[in-house]
């Protein structure tokens, strides 16, 4: 058999609590397959340094990591107040994006003038405070009716769960953040606030024509998102999804997001893209040294969902224990993958895609599970061969083999993927298992059995065609 390893995936943040080297060498050994970088903050500068690093510890630790880029999006906030203030049901304020703090005005970091409709709800301070809206009072302010009592600081963020931002949500900072990271060692791009398949179409339309190779991941974190027409098509369009719960939660109400996530996963599987649960995975790890039974039992469930990976938020980039969260997460994940098998989708989303990809893959899997190989091998030139076969959930590493260093770096996050960059060749599989045995990866020492899937024409993309089944001594 071959050594165990996690097959749901690490996604981690940097943040001031890991802005080092040190700190992450020290979370990619604790198991850690990829670093978000949030460019709601920070610099270019200290992206470039960051970048540097995670790019030369993965080459000293001879393994791909991957490197996602979370746009901001219009995370909209409140601008600076004068003073924290107490609002009371019934008070009404302004919110202006042209305006400082004065008596009820208060600013706010984007203009919602041309957005809004009179009526609609306005949550402000992740949702502690609502609103709706009265009345728009000019070309750049809007005035709303405070509905229940609460406390209003700078700064704090704001939903819109009913406003329709027709398409309209890349900011000018995200524009500039993306032309910075299209010549940059990223391999994903997370779009925020996606509310249909066309802001995945706009982005990879600018990606393009940028040149980058970057692979989008749509956050669904928006209402309209949810809706399962729209939700399908958000999946079939970006490369991955991100469930992102927090402001789900404020935007659809958190009695929805457990429902949604199982939704995402089972899309993602159907149509083998990248599945990412985020937000408060094991939010008091940012205080303590142990995650509490919910937070085991939240991971947990994602692994038996068969998420591709799971991601640490504010427990890696602000918390005061970011090894020991990380490597709580990881025992949580073998544990749960060692005892319990990843649950089968729902029948109404069995995948019906009828390539002879998917064919070859679907058989494969099963073909490794009854001969009891050790590993599925996938040679792939893109990384989709990979992809597909794990979106099948196999209860044994999948083995990647490709000459793009991209492809091997994108499949860090993939399920059960293990990646290694080789030149293309007829024997690339075959040589690489060799070589694996060679190194104790196996660590049966007798005779053992591997599934490689491959294509007459090494390195062509798409032309995916060749089961083989291989013994090794």
């Amino acid at each position: 058999m071959s050594t165990i390893f996690k097959r749901t995936k690490i996604l981690a943040t940097l943040g001031p609590a890991t802005n080092s080297y040190e700190s992450v060498e020290a979370l990619a050994k604790a198991g850690v397959n990829g670093f978000r970088l949030n460019f709601s903050h920070g610099t270019h500068e200290e992206r470039d340094t960051q970048i540097a690093w995670v790019r030369e510890i993965s080459n000293n630790m001879n393994r791909p990591v991957a490197i996602l880029q979370d746009l901001q999006g219009p995370k909209i906030r409140l601008g600076t107040l004068t003073n924290d203030i107490e609002v009371k049901a019934g008070e009404e304020i302004i919110l202006d994006n042209a305006a400082e703090h004065h008596d009820n005005v208060l600013p706010i970091q984007y203009n919602l003038a041309k957005k809004v409709n009179i009526g609609e709800p306005i949550y402000i301070f992740d949702g502690k405070v609502k609103t709706t809206v009265t009345e728009v009072t000019s070309d750049t302010a809007i005035k709303v009716r405070i509905e229940n009592d609460g406390v209003l600081m700078s700064r704090k963020g704001i939903n819109l769960p009913d406003t329709d931002f027709g398409g309209d949500i890349l900011t000018e900072k995200d524009i500039a953040d993306i032309h910075y990271g299209a010549d940059k060692d990223i391999d994903y791009v997370a779009l925020s606030f996606v509310q249909s398949a066309d802001d995945i179409h706009q982005l990879r339309a600018i990606l393009t024509d940028l040149g980058s190779t970057a692979r989008i991941i749509a956050k669904v974190e928006t209402k309209a998102a949810i809706v399962t027409e729209a939700l399908e098509e958000i999946v079939k369009a970006s490369d991955g999804v991100m469930v992102a719960r927090g402001d789900l939660a404020v935007e659809a109400g958190a009695e929805v997001v457990p429902i949604v996530q199982r939704k995402i996963i089972a899309l993602c599987r159907k149509y083998g893209k990248l599945s990412i649960v985020a937000t408060q995975m094991m939010a008091s790890m940012v205080d303590s040294p142990e995650p509490t039974r919910a937070e085991v039992s939240d991971v947990a469930s994602a692994v038996i969902l068969g998420a591709d990976a799971v991601m640490l938020s504010d427990e890696t980039a602000n918390g005061s224990y970011p090894i020991e969260t990380v490597r709580a997460m990881k025992k949580v994940i073998i544990h749960t993958q060692e005892n319990v098998p990843v649950a089968p989708m729902h029948e109404m989303l069995v995948a019906d895609d009828k390539t002879q990809q998917n064919a070859i893959s679907e058989a494969a899997v099963k073909l490794a599970e009854q001969l009891e190989a050790v590993a599925i091998v996938a040679e792939t030139k893109s990384g989709a061969t990979a992809a597909n076969i794990a979106s099948h959930r196999p209860n044994l590493p999948i083995i990647s083999v490709t000459s793009s260093l991209r492809a091997s770096q994108q499949l860090a996050l993939s399920y059960a993927n293990k990646s290694f960059v080789r030149p293309d060749g007829e024997k690339a599989g075959f040589e690489l298992t060799k070589e694996l045995k060679a190194s104790g990866f196996f660590t049966d020492e007798g005779e053992i059995s591997v599934v490689i899937v491959s294509g007459r024409q090494p390195g062509q993309v798409g032309a995916t065609d060749t089961i083989r089944v291989r013994v090794l001594n």
